[in-house]
């Protein structure tokens, strides 16, 4: 029997969009199926990666965002070019990032000359990216859907506050709207229901759930992309059934971890491979979530990320894709330095094993010391008890020699010397004596004192309860005693058992034990 794999069916599908104009325009959309998902329906057009580019010199970038534009990073048509024609893009979104009212606030009338500067550098579709600011995306986006009807534009991001302007001069002047709503299913479908009140054809709106860049936010944008194709495919909802855009690389790169440099944290290794394998990985995990177009910025982390979409659409083997190729020097981290000594003991042996003994020369020395002890505080008391002290030596003025002491002066010096050997001995055995008397015996530890009240509160209870159980096993015997009356009566009697005169049938019996267990009575 051979394997068959199980098929989903889906009640709708994604809408086909059409994003430029001429040989170059790019279509996105159309799928039957959930991504990659080729075995249950059609994935007709490839997602797409459109380059970044700013309308201003970034100033944050790390320096390796920052190494393959450094040439031409202060002139966005310069950028721009060199996106299509050395790097392959498909498509250039530009980030007007210049207008921001906190930050250098350009004109409407700036941001026009620098998108008419880029689209005569490019021949590939244009998106404009604004600053988020509610109001002057509103004042920019009409200003420049006017002044470039000609081109057609995909601008974003369109919220429900600024829907109805930007969406009358997106439908006056023929661009492509990009609808955004902050990680939020229902959100996302009330902006579009808006738009297409407005009169915005349906088949000129791409879908922005606001991205995320690592931890957290990402698995919020994962998340709210899923629940937004499920119930596009699944449920059929038409109002959700538009491609998907996701602003990667302008979120993945302004990360702590992206900027780090490898002196400020060594143990992410490499700055480089880093940014570009953040943003490769955020790119695949947005794909595989339903994303139809990704805003990349580095072209190596881009090169990878197409190649990961021929192979899930085409097939072949990842051995066949080239690894990173680096643009800055490679950084010396000695690993081995920075790793924490291996700690190989196991717990049960840390636990089992026994205390060290002391050496034996140390053992030694302090009973030497202890059994001294006595012996020193001995010829201390002797000293301060003996208040006698040999003559000093005689000295022959004549010759200046000490002279040979005399009969008298010798007793005296052997009657002092015997007298401390006594002394000495009574003290060593009253210290030995008081020694022992001062050994700290083991007290008792004294009872907690427990206040009168609450122990004869105690006391009562358990009188009680001895009481209750005394009571209770008194009855429980009296009805033992009362059981086994009953019983030998019973036994006694005899029961005298004859058949029935009317022998009743097998349904019969069985209708009569019916009508005693439900208690019916006889209508008749």
């Amino acid at each position: 029997m051979g394997f068959e794999i199980v098929k989903e069916s889906y009640a709708g599908s994604i809408k086909e969009i059409s994003i430029g104009k001429g040989n170059k325009a790019v279509t996105v959309g159309g799928e039957t199926c959930y991504p990659f998902y080729q075995f249950e329906g059609d994935m007709p057009n490839k997602p797409k990666v459109a380059m970044e580019i700013w309308d201003m010199e970034p100033e944050d970038w790390p320096e390796a965002a920052l190494a393959p534009f450094k040439d031409v990073i202060s002139d966005p048509a310069k950028w721009a070019k060199k996106c299509v024609s050395d790097f392959g893009a498909e498509m250039i979104v530009l980030q007007l990032k210049s207008t921001d009212p906190n930050g250098n606030d350009a004109s409407p009338d700036d941001a026009v000359t620098t998108v008419k500067k880029v689209l005569g550098a490019i021949d590939v579709p244009l998106i404009l990216w604004g600053c988020a600011n509610v109001e002057k995306d509103e004042e920019v986006f009409k200003k420049v859907a006017e002044e470039c009807q000609d081109a057609t534009l995909t601008i974003g991001p369109v919220e429900d506050k600024n829907h109805k302007s930007i969406g009358a001069a997106a439908m006056g002047y023929g661009h492509t709207i990009i609808s955004s709503s902050p990680i939020d299913v229902n959100l996302a479908k009330q902006v579009n229901i808006l738009l297409e009140n407005l009169g915005m054809p349906m088949d000129r709106i791409i879908v922005d759930p606001t991205t995320g860049g690592v931890g957290y936010g990402m698995e919020y944008s994962y998340s709210v992309m899923e629940r937004l194709r499920m119930a596009a495919m699944t449920q059929g909802d038409d109002k959700l059934q538009f491609p998907l855009i996701n602003n990667l690389g302008n979120e993945v790169w302004k990360c702590k971890e992206a900027k780090q440099t490898a002196e400020e944290a060594p143990t992410l290794g490499d700055p480089e491979r880093r940014g570009i394998l953040m943003e490769a990985v955020g790119a695949v995990t947005y794909l595989m979530a339903g994303s139809d177009i990704l805003f990349m910025r580095h072209p190596e982390a881009i090169r990878m990320v197409k190649a990961f979409i021929d192979l899930c659409l085409g097939g072949g083997t990842a051995a066949d894709v080239a690894g990173i190729s680096k643009q800055l020097d490679d950084v010396n981290i000695d690993y081995a330095s920075l790793a924490p000594k291996p700690d190989l003991t196991i717990e049960e042996e840390k636990k089992a094993e026994p205390k060290k003994a002391a050496p034996k020369k140390t053992v030694e020395k302090k009973a030497a010391a202890k059994e001294a002890a006595p012996a020193k505080a001995a010829a201390q008391v002797v000293d301060s008890k003996c208040p006698l002290k040999p003559p000093p030596p005689q000295f022959d003025k004549r010759s200046g020699k000490a002279a040979a002491p005399t009969a008298v002066g010798a007793a005296v010096a052997i009657d002092m010397e015997a007298l401390k050997k006594e002394i000495r001995a009574v003290v060593q055995a009253e210290l030995k004596a008081a020694g022992a008397e001062a050994k700290p015996k083991k007290e008792v530890p004294a009872k907690p004192k427990v206040d009168s009240e609450e122990e004869a509160r105690d006391k009562a209870e358990a009188e009680a309860a001895a009481k209750r159980e005394e009571e209770e096993n008194e009855l429980r015997l009296k009805r033992a005693q009362e059981r086994e009356k009953h019983a030998a009566k019973r036994k006694k009697k005899k029961i005298h058992k004859s058949a029935a005169k009317e022998q009743l049938g097998q349904n019969e019996k069985i209708v009569d034990v019916l009508n005693r267990i439900h208690r019916r009575i006889p209508l008749y």
